[in-house]
């Protein structure tokens, strides 16, 4: 008797869209308190939960189907950075009782933000043969992390959180305009806004 395989192929959507919104969210509201354009954290910690972390982990998941390993990687670092950022927020706050709030020591979120600096560079180097959009957006987080880094373990703080504030305000911009080009240029089946060519180095 002959066996004859089926294969099922189901085709998934990009999911570049809804990271990129999620990202674009989260940075938007987060610079508006480093901006000092708003007060504290307690209105970051949704979006960063919700919009930074489970959006963006969400977007990994359907990557990770497609078998991108670039962009799974990429918003699952992002995605679970934002959760651990807005569980640091809440430790420092007492959501978790006094003893964990005595205990906290914000230069060991500093060295958190270099370890992303350094996984971003390397990502960085990848988004170069993407497009050029993605590129702006993860020289952006590099500056973003640089500036994180530096403030938090208190060297040239002024100086290193304003570069990370006005960083984070061009990551949502440029995040936002990444997503509206994934959306529309898929919906109308054309470029409808440019995003760039590849740099076409490295491949």
């Amino acid at each position: 008797m002959e066996k004859k395989e089926i294969i099922v192929s189901q085709k998934l959507i990009d999911p570049s869209a809804i990271g990129l919104f999620g990202l674009a969210m989260v940075t938007l509201v987060a610079s508006s308190q480093k901006l000092e354009w708003t007060n504290g954290v307690g209105g970051v910690i949704p979006w960063a939960i919700f919009l930074g972390g489970l959006l963006q982990i969400v977007a990994a998941v359907y990557d990770a189907k497609e078998q991108n390993l670039f962009g799974a990687t990429a918003f699952f670092g992002y995605g679970f950075f934002w959760l651990a950022t807005a569980t640091a927020w809440m430790t420092q706050n007492g959501v978790f009782g006094e003893a964990l709030q005595a205990s906290y020591d914000p230069k060991q979120l500093g060295f958190a933000f270099i370890g992303y600096l350094i996984f971003t560079i390397f990502m960085t180097i990848g988004a170069m043969e993407t497009h050029k959009v993605l590129f702006t957006i993860f020289v952006l987080i590099d500056f973003l992390f640089l500036g994180l880094a530096l403030s938090t373990l208190d060297i040239a703080p002024d100086f290193f959180h304003s570069l990370a504030a006005w960083s984070e305000l061009g990551i949502a911009i440029m995040s936002f305009y990444g997503s509206a080009a994934a959306v529309l240029n898929k919906h109308f089946g054309k470029i409808f806004l440019p995003v760039g060519k590849p740099f076409g180095i490295f491949k």
